[in-house]
């Protein structure tokens, strides 16, 4: 009788936490996972921050310590899927190899997004792979001076850690403020605080024009016409969720692979991870995309169980959006869907001193919290948020 095979296409860790949970659940057919990467799954966070610092190393970021034996993958790793055919179920790999699945789970993540007209210059560079931190951490040996693109986590990550090594750092940004767009005008400027604080050359409000150089970057210009003096360049602009290989598919792709509340994509199909677009129906059903660490941990287990669950006992996949980042001596961390025009309400601590804790609101209901090193309380926001609590609510909460 022909073993059943379940594909995992992407082995990062929405990918690795799906198959860990169909082996957890029982699953003893064929479980393939594919991998573009030729690394195991790693942990991606520590990239921006201790790998890049060199005080962590490549092999203490694994995400799975204990031996892969008991999980019995198929490996297929340094490949990278091309097609997959939903009617059929089979996924096409770069070397024309034909996986033929009864379930599979796309969890192929992002990629970084790339400024148009870029060079090829040496020193130019993005970082979301092992592979472009390690380069970027050879360059940085050299005490550079360093530029990046972008005031986001990434950049903002990547910028504090070049501090931390005592290299001249300028950092660039569009928009008026960091995650302005995010997190509003208010939370953006105590972010470009805790940056010119440290040392950040930080310029808002600018655009890149392009890089100048023969064989290396030796500036980045802006678009008033000026220039800034760079040995490295690291551009942190966003990710652009990995779905080209799903053209033609007849899946829904809209940013990112569009999947009902359950994350189902089709029949037999699930998604999890920065790739997946679902409606949530703890914010009304809103469609959201998350490139958030928790988020594709949570997601890669919901997938795998909804793959063993028949259509009429499957549940939603419904969390409270959670992401942190650590900056200098800084914990950022943020729960709940926050957008920039939401009301912010300083409820522990205070913005001038860099530690707080903050309600997030929207039409009088709590939709998350932000803290600057306030752990417990950003805590307490996230189960209220989870409770649907009104920021009344959340505030009286709060206060006993």
């Amino acid at each position: 009788m022909p073993t059943t095979t379940y594909a995992v296409v992407g082995a990062s860790l929405a990918g690795l936490r799906a198959a860990e949970e169909l082996r957890r659940l029982g699953f003893d057919g064929r479980v393939v996972m594919i991998g573009e990467e030729a690394h195991l799954p790693y942990d991606r966070p520590p990239l921006s921050k201790d790998v890049l610092a060199g005080s962590t190393q490549p092999d203490e970021i694994a995400l799975r310590r204990q031996s892969y034996d008991d999980l019995s993958l198929d490996l297929r790793l340094g490949r990278r899927a091309t097609d997959l055919d939903v009617a059929g179920r089979v996924v096409t790999l770069d070397d024309g190899e034909r996986i033929e699945f009864e379930g599979c789970v796309i969890a192929t993540g992002a990629h970084p997004r790339e400024l148009p007209d870029t060079p090829s210059l040496e020193g130019v560079h993005v970082l979301r792979t092992l592979d472009d931190c390690l380069a970027i951490r050879t360059e940085l040996e050299r005490n550079p001076r360093v530029v990046v693109v972008g005031a986001g986590f990434i950049g903002a990550e990547v910028a504090a850690t070049c501090r931390g090594r005592h290299l001249d750092v300028t950092m660039l940004e569009a928009l008026p403020a960091p995650m302005v767009r995010g997190l509003g005008p208010e939370l953006g400027n105590v972010l470009a605080r805790l940056h010119r604080d440290r040392g950040v050359d930080l310029r808002t409000a600018v655009g890149v024009a392009g890089f100048e150089g023969k064989d290396r970057v030796e500036q980045v210009r802006l678009d008033d016409g000026s220039t800034v003096d760079a040995d490295v360049v690291v551009v942190g602009v966003g990710v652009v969720p990995t779905t080209a290989w799903l053209d033609g598919s007849g899946l829904t792709i809209d940013n990112g692979v569009v999947c009902d509340a359950t994350l189902l994509a089709a029949p037999g199909i699930v998604c999890a991870g920065d790739v997946c677009r679902w409606p949530n129906p703890l914010f009304d059903d809103e469609l959201m995309r998350l490139e958030h660490w928790t988020n594709a941990a949570e997601q890669g287990i919901a997938a795998a169980q909804r793959l063993l669950t028949s259509d009429d006992a499957a549940v939603p996949f419904a969390p409270v959006p959670f992401v942190w980042s650590d900056q200098y001596d800084v914990k950022i961390q943020v729960a709940g869907h926050v957008r920039g025009d939401d009301t912010i309400e300083v409820v522990d601590g205070s913005f001038g001193e860099l530690r707080f804790a903050a309600a997030v609101g929207r039409n009088g209901r709590l939709v998350g919290g932000v803290a600057f090193s306030r752990p417990r309380v950003l805590m307490q926001l996230r189960r209220l948020v989870s409770e649907r609590a009104s920021i009344d609510d959340a505030r009286a909460a709060l206060a006993s």
